[in-house]
């Protein structure tokens, strides 16, 4: 039992490194590529609707391949990014990539839901257009953004445990092979409880924070 809790906590920090590592990356990245995605759009403030499409085209092609098939496709990518193509930083590139676009348009959709009329409030009292995006647009779609980021956690966590399972390390590698190809039903329950716990815990915090901050 005890090798099996040692077991269980060395897998759960790498799922946390691996999580932690891209979950953070997708934040600084897909942040920024929302505001982009918005405020680029036809009748927007830094209006560029070639650069728009474009870049809304890539973001959806991203989105649109399995994680699998994905974190298979980027091997190369991968091992001349961190230098391997297993174990935990290998898994970082995959999910960061796969993370980055999809929260990117949940942030976007919080992002087009702030009353217009506080934009252009903003612009009739002289406002430069960065100052509208730090002090308007992402103030009011914080609590959305927070909710989405949330969300976001939670898939990645989906995503880890699948990258465990073919070589990434963590909780998915610890199930795959001292649970399934072992038929060991116990490893298999304990790591199951672990991502439940998991998952959880992550949708409870992110929760009470965005309702918090929808409340101020």
């Amino acid at each position: 039992m005890s090798l099996l809790l040692e077991r269980l906590w060395a897998s759960l920090l790498d799922t946390l490194l691996m999580v932690g590592v891209s979950s953070l990356i997708a934040l600084l990245a897909g942040i920024p590529l929302a505001v982009f995605l918005v405020t680029s759009g036809r009748g927007g403030i830094f209006e560029a609707p070639l650069a728009n499409q474009v870049l809304g085209s890539i973001v959806n092609l991203f989105r649109s391949i399995p994680f699998l098939i994905l974190m298979v496709a980027l091997i190369p990518f991968t091992r001349l990014l961190v230098g391997t193509s297993y174990g935990v930083w290998a898994a970082v590139v995959p999910l960061t990539i796969a993370a980055t676009p999809f929260f990117a348009r949940i942030a976007e959709v919080s992002l087009r839901e702030v009353d217009h009329g506080l934009i252009e409030a903003a612009q009739a009292m002289g406002c430069q257009r960065r100052h509208i995006v730090r002090h308007v647009l992402l103030p009011e779609a914080l609590p959305g953004i927070v909710g989405g980021f949330t969300i976001t956690l939670v898939t990645m966590i989906n995503a880890s445990a699948m990258a465990g399972a073919i070589g990434a390390g963590g909780l998915g590698d610890l199930a795959y092979r001292y649970g399934y190809q072992r038929f060991d039903s116990q490893v298999m329950l304990t790591v199951i409880v672990a991502l439940v716990a998991l998952v959880t815990l992550v949708q409870f915090g992110g929760d009470r924070l965005a309702q918090k901050l929808d409340r101020r």
